[in-house]
């Protein structure tokens, strides 16, 4: 079986833009992505998109739900995406989360007999009273009892160099990204340490970052990896999604 990637939208926020890319006007529609990885070794599901509840209740973002107007139908969550991918949740072997971000994690809870892969140094972040404050993590998003590797930089999810976490620090205390190896060449999926097309191009940055060091340095590394051939899908660029919730490039 050939390593497939099978792109999936678990639902849309709309948001001032300015507070996704400083000083940028207007509003932005974010495609909250998740995607499903088949290895010949097993399955993954690299971040998990919207908790469902927030199809009934915006609330259950707290604060947040001042800054986001949550677009979340039946259908969109990702118990039903994988379904519709002919995947069983129950019998999904990996979570890999970029980071701990509640558009991130919210379907965890849809694959209970999965190992959660995560950076060391996020999940300590997510159980810091301070960072817990200063970056909006619920627990109840993650801290589910799932079976924990907690990586410590690069990590090769199968042992085959296919599927590798790739420490992307910056946008969080322990961001990582997903760099596939598929027969068509190298893909890059960066999560929250690029956002869009446009930041990388123009290096426009968040309003917030844990660190704006790193998330620089890893802009560079993304434009010296696309000079290379690979191709970047990022982390919330409506550009490169269909109206359907189907990825519009070719992989």
């Amino acid at each position: 079986m050939r390593i497939r990637i099978h792109p999936m939208v678990c639902g849309w926020l709309e948001v001032d833009a300015r507070n996704i890319l400083a000083k940028q006007p207007g509003r932005y529609r974010l495609p909250i992505p998740s995607f499903l990885i088949e290895h010949p070794k097993g399955t993954a599901v690299f971040d998990t998109g919207l908790h469902r509840d927030l199809q009934q209740n915006s609330g259950r973002l707290g604060p947040l739900a001042k800054v986001f107007d949550v677009h979340y139908q039946a259908g969109e969550d990702l118990d039903a995406r994988l379904r519709a991918h002919g995947a069983e949740p129950e019998r999904i072997d990996y979570i890999i989360n970029s980071h701990l971000h509640f558009d991130h994690v919210g379907g965890n809870i849809a694959i209970p007999n999965a190992s959660l892969i995560v950076q060391r140094r996020e999940w300590e972040a997510g159980a810091d009273p301070d960072l817990i404050r200063k970056n909006g993590y619920n627990r109840a998003d993650f801290d589910l009892g799932h079976r924990l590797k907690l990586a410590d930089g690069e990590y090769d999810v199968f042992g085959d160099g296919r599927i590798v976490c790739l420490p992307t620090y910056g946008h969080t205390a322990g961001h990582q990204s997903l760099r596939v190896r598929l027969d068509s060449g190298e893909v890059i999926l960066t999560a929250d340490s690029c956002y869009m097309r446009k930041a990388l191009d123009e290096m426009i940055f968040p309003p917030f970052a844990h660190s704006y060091d790193a998330m620089r340095e890893v802009m560079e590394r993304y434009r010296a990896m696309e000079q290379v051939g690979a191709r970047l899908i990022f982390g919330h660029d409506a550009a490169q999604w269909s109206g359907d919730g189907s990825l519009a490039i070719e992989l």
